[in-house]
C-alpha cells in the first residue's frame, strides 16, 4: 500500500476540522469520507471500505472510545488514529487498550503529528498484508485493507 492509496473516515463533531482534514487527506491522494460522530462512522463503515480510521474522542450521540469499541466488534481489520483536544489518562488509555495505533493532540500547529500517525497505519496495514502474502503463498495481494 502506498501512502497515495488509503481510504480515510474523518469522524469529528466539528465541521471546520472535518473540512480541513479533508481538504488536507485529498490533497495528499487519498478518498476521504466525513461523519459528526461515532454512530454516524458505523454506517459509514458498514457501506464503505475504509482503511483508516481518524477520529476525535469527545463529540455527542457517540464518541470515539465508543466507536473505538464497536469497531474492533464488527471491522477489526480497520486501523485507528484518535485525536482529542481532551486530554485525560483515561481516554487515552482507553483507546491504547482498544488498540488505536496513535493519539493526535489538538488544537494543531501543523498537521505533521496527525501526517505521521496516519503513515505509521498505513505501513502496518501494508507490513500485515505481506505477511498474509507471505503465509498463504497467494500471489500479490490487491493492497487495499479489507475493512
Amino acid at each position: 500500500m502506498t501512502a497515495h492509496s488509503a481510504t480515510i473516515l474523518v469522524v469529528d463533531d466539528e465541521v471546520e476540522i472535518q473540512q480541513l482534514l479533508r481538504r488536507h487527506f485529498t490533497f495528499a491522494g487519498h478518498v476521504v469520507h466525513l461523519a459528526g460522530n461515532g454512530m454516524e462512522a458505523l454506517e459509514l463503515l458498514g457501506r464503505h471500505r475504509v482503511d483508516v480510521v481518524v477520529s476525535d474522542i469527545v463529540m455527542p450521540e457517540m464518541g470515539g472510545v465508543e466507536l473505538l469499541e464497536h469497531m474492533r466488534a464488527a471491522h477489526p481489520l480497520v486501523r485507528a488514529v484518535m485525536m482529542t483536544g481532551y486530554v485525560t489518562q483515561q481516554n487515552i488509555l482507553a483507546c491504547m487498550r482498544l488498540g488505536a495505533d496513535s493519539c493526535v493532540f489538538k488544537p494543531f500547529e501543523t498537521l505533521d503529528k496527525l501526517d505521521e500517525a496516519l503513515d505509521r497505519s498505513l505501513r502496518m496495514i501494508a507490513h500485515w498484508l505481506e505477511v498474509l502474502r507471505q503465509r498463504t503463498n497467494i500471489p500479490a495481494l490487491d493492497t487495499k485493507a479489507v475493512g
